[in-house]
């Protein structure tokens, strides 16, 4: 990797149930703030959910936001926060040589399911279905949707990668910059997942759908009493650029892009496979150049389902168990399961350890399965390390796809 361009990351641009900044998420993740709140959804009825409370119309018009998707306004917002937060100066910034690379679970049942709704009010009359069907479904949506409102020519599309889509959306992005097929990378990912309710009827018939009188306490990993998935959405974009542009320019450089491994289980449609996770995270290790006592923060996919948490439990614990200096976390316990857009917030919320040598903590973990134990695992409460130098942040996704994303402390 030695010979490839160093990627860094310049900018950071999110929306998650707890936060619309870096800061704020950051803020309440520190502070124990959840973002899951009771939800109400048409044929499925009153759940729980992740939600977001973005100002859409910041960068879109009205006429846009009704012509587009839910998808395509959290991909816009993430795009124009992030490329803020860099500091480019957009007018002089060839758009041919950027990219958009979007991690994404599932796009489209939104918009169908949506339609169907609607000509079910005039007896199946398909007169009434919108013209903007097409377009608002095609798998590419939300990746165009930024092209369009940031008048960028270069490549833009959508990854396919279940859960792991929002770590795969970074690596992607990292590698077209190393291969000089783009100059900017926008990459990440997004989740419109709560305007579908069929994936809560999923969830619901694999008993694997949280419930709790208190929503904020209903995404709980690791903990004895988890019951299951909270369903969020969100999204996070980062801008990622070559060392040497950013450096050029005097970027605010948030972290280098290190290794990262994706592989996959190959034995179920649904069921993870701990021997397969630990294997892609030794292998982002081994990317990285180096090994697991190197690592100071770990960033679990734990979603609160029985057997999921288990067996990355277990294989969190074959890899790292033996370093004390490595320190175990969860995000979803504060905002859910942000399916494509998981990896990347779940990444955003411990990049500013490497400032301020904090870890956040998982939250609602009051009594710690026992399968679940895991040497450093932080529960409840903050803890000061001192210093961060590396992160891992491992997403997983049904298919058996897994994916695990190495970050460094920037050093010059």
């Amino acid at each position: 990797m030695s010979r490839l361009p160093r990627v860094v990351i310049t900018g950071v641009g999110l929306t998650a149930p707890n936060g619309n900044s870096l800061a704020e998420f950051r803020q309440a993740l520190l502070a124990g703030k959840s973002g899951v709140q009771p939800y109400e959804i048409r044929y499925f009825g009153k759940t729980l959910a992740g939600i977001c409370n973005f100002d859409a119309l910041r960068y879109q018009k009205r006429k846009d936001v009704r012509r587009g998707t839910r998808a395509g306004s959290i991909a816009i917002y993430c795009a124009h926060e992030a490329l803020k937060d860099a500091g480019l100066d957009w007018a002089k910034v060839d758009r041919s040589m950027v990219g958009v690379y979007v991690g994404t679970t599932e796009h489209g049942n939104v918009e169908t399911e949506s339609e169907i709704y609607e000509v079910s009010k005039h007896n199946y009359n398909l007169d009434f279905w919108t013209h903007h069907h097409n377009p608002r479904t095609v798998a590419n949506n939300p990746a165009g949707e930024v092209t369009l409102s940031l008048g960028i020519t270069g490549p833009a599309y959508c990854i396919g990668a279940a859960c792991a889509a929002g770590n795969l959306g970074i690596i992607h992005a990292t590698q077209m910059l190393q291969l000089g097929e783009v100059d900017l990378a926008f990459g990440g990912g997004v989740s419109e997942s709560i305007h579908t309710f069929g994936i809560f009827a999923g969830f619901k018939q694999q008993t694997a759908l949280a419930t709790h009188d208190d929503p904020t306490k209903a995404s709980r990993p690791f903990d004895k009493a988890r019951n299951g998935i909270v369903v969020a959405e969100g999204g996070c974009l980062y801008t990622l650029e070559r060392l040497d542009d950013a450096k050029r320019r005097g970027a605010k450089i948030y972290a280098e892009i290190a290794g990262w491994a994706v592989n996959s289980d190959a034995s179920d449609y649904v069921l993870p496979n701990s021997e397969r996770q630990r294997e892609c995270m030794r292998k982002a290790l081994k990317h990285a150049g180096i090994g697991p006592g190197d690592v100071q923060i770990v960033n679990t996919h734990a979603t609160g389902t029985q057997q999921g948490d288990e067996m990355e439990a277990q294989a969190v614990q074959a890899v790292f168990g033996d370093f004390a200096g490595v320190n175990v976390n969860n995000t979803k316990s504060y905002i859910g399961h942000a399916m494509g857009a998981a990896g990347a917030l779940e990444l955003a919320g411990n990049l500013p350890s490497f400032e301020d040598g904090v870890v956040h903590p998982t939250i609602n973990l009051d009594e710690l399965d026992p399968q679940c134990a895991v040497r450093g695992l932080v529960a409840n409460t903050p803890r000061a390390v001192g210093r961060v130098d590396t992160i891992l942040n491992m997403s997983f996704g049904m298919l058996g796809i897994n994916s695990a994303l190495v970050v460094k402390r920037f050093v010059g």
